[in-house]
């Protein structure tokens, strides 16, 4: 149970800080969608593919190599002092290296926005850094605080840059990258990390180590960025910008699940890492793995009964083929949440050849499938071999995984997953309000008699910790 509460716990506070910014970034898509055509928020955002594409590659993935080793360090100082000397001095070299390459490459290039993508990629790659070292030092409260201050610091430079100074698409990047500088400011004081620079302390084999661990993991990150977003590229390519902008606002519901995945995920890559060679592991990973894999069914389920009333209200009319294609993106969403828990226990087991192998096949599909259907069903192809990738690697790495963990299912599972998702999106596609507010009644029953047990454990944690809750015996 300590287990349990610890993840939990950790998962509590790294939510509020990642879903409040999230959240923000989503309640701005009434704004991107009234003042940006559909053309420049396409560009917009394979920009922003671009720059998260560059970051792992500029860095060799040293950031997941940084949180790894900081957790078997936290109780040694000295040890720390070390990661964090080598974490600067690479992170010194491969900037240093990225920017002579940048300017010389973009001098035969031509591409918008030259200067400002040059500052946005670099504070990403420092910001992405500092919040793996956040939660390397344990200091997951440190790091919820610098996402609600990205969060905020977006919002307010979007409505200043794009509403008043009307910078449309270049006023987007440059929030994004001063957004990432204000984290990047407050945990460079915040965590002291001023403090650990002591370029005497690099030791080269211990860099060779790190590397071993973290190479491995740039195919893994290329092939997400493949399975995520080639689909967005071969779109541009062929489909022109604006069919890119119809499919970036398609991907921005989805991206909700997403990101509550990536929030429960930082807390559980830290928990499978502390406790992979705990006795009880297979229980406890099972547990959380059915655990996790309802809740997530469940909120797929109520996202697609919600969308015919909440996507009227915030997406512009220009915008309303977007809806056709949210379905099938979801539940490709959902398929990524049991790839992610799989995933972070590969890392714990620190098999990271293991995760890249999976990925590139992922990709690989991704890739055919796009280019085969895209001329003839047009987005639907780009939405569909998403899922699809999604699906096979799930499925992948579900039977592989078991060869180091036996993580087991409840049986019933699958086939009430099958059915919900079938009716769903079936009663999705009907235009007739009586048959989405069934919909939705449904979703919510689901919903509740999946997840009740957790529910009732949960409410009764909750009435013992907070003390006018208490029963009176």
């Amino acid at each position: 149970m300590n287990k349990k509460k610890q993840l939990a716990k950790n998962t509590l506070i790294i939510f509020f800080g990642r879903v409040c910014t999230q959240l923000i970034s989503f309640f701005l898509l009434p704004l991107y969608t009234s003042y940006l055509a559909t053309k420049e928020y396409g560009i917009v955002d394979l920009i922003q593919t671009y720059v998260t594409l560059l970051v792992p590659i500029i860095t060799l993935e040293l950031e997941m190599s940084i949180f790894r080793y900081l957790i078997d360090s936290r109780s040694n100082e000295k040890d720390t002092k070390k990661l964090m000397s080598i974490n600067f001095y690479l992170l010194c070299i491969s900037l240093g290296i990225f920017t002579v390459l940048y300017f010389i490459v973009t001098s035969f290039v031509s591409i918008p926005f030259r200067f400002v993508i040059w500052i946005d990629i670099l504070v990403c790659v420092l910001s992405g850094n500092f919040l793996q070292v956040a939660r390397g030092f344990g200091k997951t409260l440190d790091f919820s605080i610098s996402c609600i201050l990205t969060g905020v610091t977006t919002i307010l430079s979007n409505i200043v840059l794009i509403c008043f100074c009307h910078m449309q698409a270049e006023g987007m990047i440059i929030s994004m990258a001063l957004a990432n500088f204000v984290c990047t400011l407050y945990l460079f004081f915040r965590l002291k990390l001023y403090q650990f620079i002591d370029f005497s302390l690099v030791d080269h084999k211990l860099i060779k180590e790190m590397y071993h661990y973290s190479i491995p993991l740039i195919p893994n990150g290329i092939s997400w960025w493949v399975v995520n977003v080639s689909d967005r590229t071969i779109v541009s390519f062929i489909l022109g910008a604006g069919a890119n902008g119809l499919y970036a606002i398609s991907n921005k519901f989805p991206t909700i699940i997403s990101s509550l995945t990536g929030v429960f995920n930082l807390s559980w890559s830290e928990s499978a890492a502390l406790h992979i060679n705990s006795p009880d592991r297979d229980e406890f990973f099972s547990d959380i793995m059915n655990t996790v894999m309802k809740l997530f069914t469940s909120l797929g389920v109520g996202m697609l009964a919600c969308m015919p009333f909440a996507f009227p209200i915030l997406i512009d009319k220009s915008y309303h083929e977007a809806y056709l294609y949210i379905p099938f993106l979801v539940l490709g969403v959902v398929f990524n949440v049991a790839i992610c828990l799989y995933s972070q226990v590969y890392l714990a087991k620190k098999l990271s050849k293991q995760v890249a192998s999976t990925a590139i096949l992922g990709a690989i599909i991704n890739i055919v499938v796009n280019l085969l259907l895209v001329r003839s069903i047009g987005l639907y192809a780009a939405a569909f071999s998403t899922t699809l990738s999604y699906f096979v690697m799930m499925v992948y790495r579900h039977f592989d995984l078991k060869k180091y963990v036996s993580i087991k299912l409840e049986k019933g599972f699958v086939l009430k997953t099958v059915f919900i998702f079938t009716f769903t999106i079936f009663l999705y596609y009907q235009q007739n309000i009586y048959l989405n507010v069934l919909n939705l009644v449904v979703a919510c029953l689901y919903a509740y008699l999946l997840n009740r047990k957790f529910l009732q454990d949960s409410m009764h944690t909750i009435t013992r910790k907070i003390p006018f809750l208490k029963r009176n015996d």
